[in-house]
């Protein structure tokens, strides 16, 4: 017991009591210490926030179809087009064995049909319009890889193949249909019927695919639609003088989920991260009002550091960290019905360049999540993510380089949606983080 008391004492010489500077040293707040088994419950380590941009985020094969735009209060201009190809299970006209038949076959009209996937961010209530415009480059990546990227982009014609403005219902099981331009439907048409399109090559050559352009001015959302529901429907009859005529349609679907994808950008100019700088570098908290940013999509994300880890080797000759918790606040008024909180942070581990080496993991190999707690009181303290921290603040404690690493804080489907977050950070005046870390003396 007295081996244990001195132990203390040699703590509480290396820490400053009851004050939170963090000139290099963290504070163990005598109103928190409690002994158990030798165990010092620290609950003021310093903990350092910042904002950071991934260089890019792949978004192609994320079954999504993602098309809208928004002032965002906070973050800026966000926006995004989505591109895709078509193909179809057969290039033939109904024709019942004969070809000559198809003579007797014309063209109708041709509509995009896009199916709800129950995903938005933004204002619904508000009047959504975006245009179909054909691509003049083939869909390819430029990158050695097969991916597409957030900041992918494809050139296309200025001419609208098709026009719609429309309040979103997301959540409902319903789709919203867009005629399309008539002469393109007719000369697409004639082609399939003259047996110049018979697969997928001749449909690629000819066209190359579609692009999904919201409107600048006009749109207040972003909206998700399924990729393999969605569809461009061309319709034709066979032509009897009647309007009794039989009726077809041939489907052309984005099967192909390796050639769809989102281009999402952010515009930041004037906003409170404008000066965000490149991706191996970070903005302190201390230059954006003591907060730290998220927003799927484009790439910003939070790091958290903790400069001091490696004095709680001081405590004692022998020690472990057994448990650690950090309970990170969302900034009050900055989310809303508009703009919801996720259910969970994505927590990963970075290095000094925001290089991404894995998840966060816990003792047992499984990946830790920041989870929401929603406990309602009046000013709105309970509301957080608490994100359980033992095992990785003992790895940083004991490393013999001088190396340390970071968490880098993200939502869950980072490449398909645009929610946002904004966090306090330690010296917030209304949501700042709290830590506490229980370290076992033996």
């Amino acid at each position: 017991m007295g081996k244990f008391l001195l132990m203390l004492v040699f703590a509480f010489t290396i820490f400053s009591c009851g004050t939170d500077t963090d000139a290099g040293n963290f504070v163990v707040g005598s109103d928190y210490l409690a002994i158990n088994n030798k165990v010092v419950m620290i609950d003021t380590l310093t903990v350092e926030m910042s904002t950071i941009n991934f260089d890019s985020l792949i978004t192609s094969g994320q079954s999504r179809i993602l098309i809208g735009n928004y002032d965002d209060p906070i973050l800026g201009k966000v926006k995004s087009n989505s591109y895709f190809q078509l193909s179809a299970s057969s290039y033939a006209l109904n024709n019942s064995g004969s070809d000559t038949e198809t003579v007797n076959f014309v063209f109708d009209s041709i509509s995009m049909i896009l199916k709800y996937d129950n995903y938005y961010y933004g204002d619904t209530t508000q009047v959504q319009k975006f245009d179909i415009h054909r691509l003049t480059q083939k869909v390819k990546p430029n990158k050695d890889d097969d991916s597409f990227y957030n900041n992918s982009t494809l050139t296309y014609s200025d001419e609208s193949l098709g026009t719609v403005s429309y309040k979103p219902r997301p959540i409902e099981k319903d789709s919203i249909n867009i005629k399309m331009n008539k002469d393109f439907g007719e000369a697409f048409f004639q082609k399939i019927k003259k047996r110049e399109i018979t697969g997928l090559d001749n449909l690629t050559e000819y066209l190359k695919g579609l692009v999904l352009v919201p409107s600048s001015s006009n749109s207040s959302s972003v909206i998700g639609f399924h990729t393999t529901t969605s569809k461009v429907r061309l319709y034709y009859s066979k032509y009897q003088g009647d309007a009794d005529a039989d009726s077809f349609f041939i489907d052309f679907l984005m099967s192909n989920t390796s050639t769809q994808f989102n281009s999402i950008s952010l515009d930041k100019t004037g906003t409170i991260i404008q000066n965000l700088p490149i991706s191996t570098s970070k903005l302190s908290s201390s230059l954006t009002n003591k907060q730290g940013f998220i927003q799927s999509g484009t790439g910003v994300a939070c790091r958290i550091d903790f400069p001091n880890i490696k004095q709680l080797k001081n405590i004692s000759s022998n020690g472990a960290i057994v448990d650690a918790q950090m309970f990170i606040k969302p900034v009050n008024n900055s989310y809303s019905d508009k703009y919801p909180l996720a259910d969970s942070l994505k927590v990963y581990v970075g290095d000094n360049l925001n290089r991404i080496s894995g998840s966060l993991l816990n003792a047992a190999g499984t990946a830790v999540y920041g989870t929401l707690s929603q406990k309602s009181d009046e000013f709105n303290e309970n509301i957080g993510y608490t994100i359980p921290l033992g095992s990785f603040l003992q790895k940083e404690m004991l490393k013999a380089s001088d190396s340390r690493s970071s968490l880098i804080l993200t939502l869950p489907g980072i490449s398909k949606s645009v929610n946002r977050l904004v966090l306090g950070d330690q010296k917030h005046p209304e949501n700042k983080i709290l830590i506490k870390i229980y370290y076992l003396s033996y």
